[in-house]
């Protein structure tokens, strides 16, 4: 839907950006969000600096931004003094490393027009297009978010359903309401956690697939196992900050739970087969195998559909490799 009539609902929209250490992305991020089609004398622009050491002060001063220096570590952290500066109606969050197209703010913002609507989420895509940013978006595991209807929801539903930090949006009175970011909480989760907060507190969640912004990934694969060994220790902090009644943390506890048993089980196998017999190497190569097959089997459908070969037989291990990061993040913050 392509936005071009000035509607009546046009409330006021900050926009915050909490930056660290973000020299080589943050100008392209300042070059798309201060063109956004929207009233300039409603809109505000705040960049939230963690006191970077390279040159990215040096380029958001260039931009007719507000920038506030962030004394204290943490993403949340950063959310919450860019929330607490801001004076928007509604209130936009992306990230350092994110591009925006220009009807961002406005197809953003359309959905706060239905009355109970508190927080809104849109889809991420690739910003490059190499082997790596492909696979973080066709990926049966995708890095992040990406919906295919809109739908209004009144819960987060784990693992995919609720929205992305580097696009997302809230009804200030909503935050306000619920309560702020968690500042004890990150590496992941960090703002799934609020949303669910706000949903509690009788508002509606949209996932808005029209609304979109362009995420620059991770450039090698140990720095997308890095990425997901601390989302695996952001959800391990949801049931170690008492979140246990929460969808998300039940969700991760469930998987850490799976993950435990199946690691359990191929150690207890892999002892049978050295000292008992070599009878049970069969369940204990099966065990990985089986999902590896399928996984493998549904990346060759696509490939089929896309004549991508490479994908079908590459991104089976990746995510394999991914599952693992992942739970071992949680294992070791858990433990932490």
């Amino acid at each position: 839907m392509k936005v071009t009539d000035r509607d009546a609902y046009e409330p006021t929209v900050s926009i915050i950006v909490p930056a660290l250490n973000a020299e080589a992305t943050i100008g392209s991020l300042l070059e798309s969000l201060v063109q956004v089609d929207y009233d300039e004398r409603k809109l505000e622009i705040i960049v939230v600096d963690g006191r970077s050491t390279d040159r990215t002060r040096e380029i958001v001063e260039k931009y007719p931004v507000k920038m506030i220096l962030q004394d204290g570590k943490g993403l949340n952290l950063a959310r919450n003094t860019g929330f607490r500066r801001s004076s928007g109606e509604i209130v936009l969050f992306t990230d350092s490393d994110c591009v925006v197209p220009r009807d961002w703010a406005r197809l953003m913002v359309r959905n706060f027009e239905t009355a109970g609507v508190g927080c809104v989420g849109g889809s991420v895509s690739r910003y490059k297009h190499n082997f790596l940013s492909r696979y973080a978006d066709d990926s049966i595991m995708p890095v992040l978010r990406k919906f295919r209807k809109r739908e209004v929801l009144d819960n987060v539903e784990p693992p995919l359903r609720y929205p992305a930090g580097c696009n997302m949006a809230f009804r200030r009175n909503a935050v306000e309401e619920a309560g702020e970011f968690d500042e004890d909480i990150h590496y992941g989760f960090d703002e799934d956690e609020l949303v669910e907060r706000v949903c509690k507190a009788g508002y509606k969640m949209v996932l808005d697939p029209e609304t979109i912004t362009k995420h620059q990934y991770r450039d090698t694969f140990g720095g997308f196992l890095k990425q997901t060994f601390n989302y695996g220790r952001g959800g391990a902090l949801l049931f170690k900050n008492k979140q246990t009644g929460a969808r998300l943390a039940r969700w991760n506890l469930a998987t850490l739970a799976v993950f435990l048993v199946w690691l359990i089980a191929s150690i207890s196998l892999a002892f049978l087969a050295i000292n008992v017999s070599a009878v049970f190497l069969i369940p204990l190569v099966l065990i990985p195998l089986v999902p590896f097959v399928l996984l493998t089997l549904f990346y060759l459908y696509k490939g089929l559909e896309e004549r991508d070969w490479v994908s079908a037989f590459t991104y089976p291990c990746m995510d394999v490799l991914r599952l693992i990061a992942y739970c071992t993040g949680e294992i070791y913050e858990a433990i932490r």
